[in-house]
């Protein structure tokens, strides 16, 4: 797995590609833009991709996080690609809910079952 700053661990899969965020907290907005540089710039880079955001560390995130993940849905949806989410912590999904925005992301348990039916999807 290759490390890109800031702390995110971007590993290519046979049918996505998965980012794994490293750190357990994600509040400042200059490690938010940091993000999502380093995010579009994984986007930006296929013509077509299959993301999987990996939360398995996050514990803790401000809301601003959560528009970073909508523009970087816009982004993947117009390469013709897929955006999941996976190993998000019970707290951080109660947010989703309440802000509905488990309607708008696919979520899944872990890396696996987001990874399962991905080759159907191309």
């Amino acid at each position: 797995m290759t490390t890109i700053q800031p702390n995110i661990g971007v590993e290519y899969a046979e049918n996505a590609t998965i980012v794994s965020f490293t750190d357990e907290k994600i509040l400042e907005e200059k490690d938010i833009n940091s993000l999502q540089e380093s995010i579009m710039s994984v986007i930006d880079q296929a013509e077509r991709i299959n993301l999987i955001l990996d939360f398995r560390n996050v514990k803790f995130l401000s809301s601003a996080v959560l528009g970073l993940l909508i523009r970087i849905s816009k982004r993947i949806y117009e390469h013709n690609g897929r955006l999941r989410l996976c190993n998000i912590d019970s707290k951080i999904y109660e947010i989703f809910k309440i802000t509905r925005l488990t309607k708008t992301f696919d979520i899944y348990r872990d890396v696996k079952s987001a990874t399962k039916d991905l080759a159907e999807v191309n």
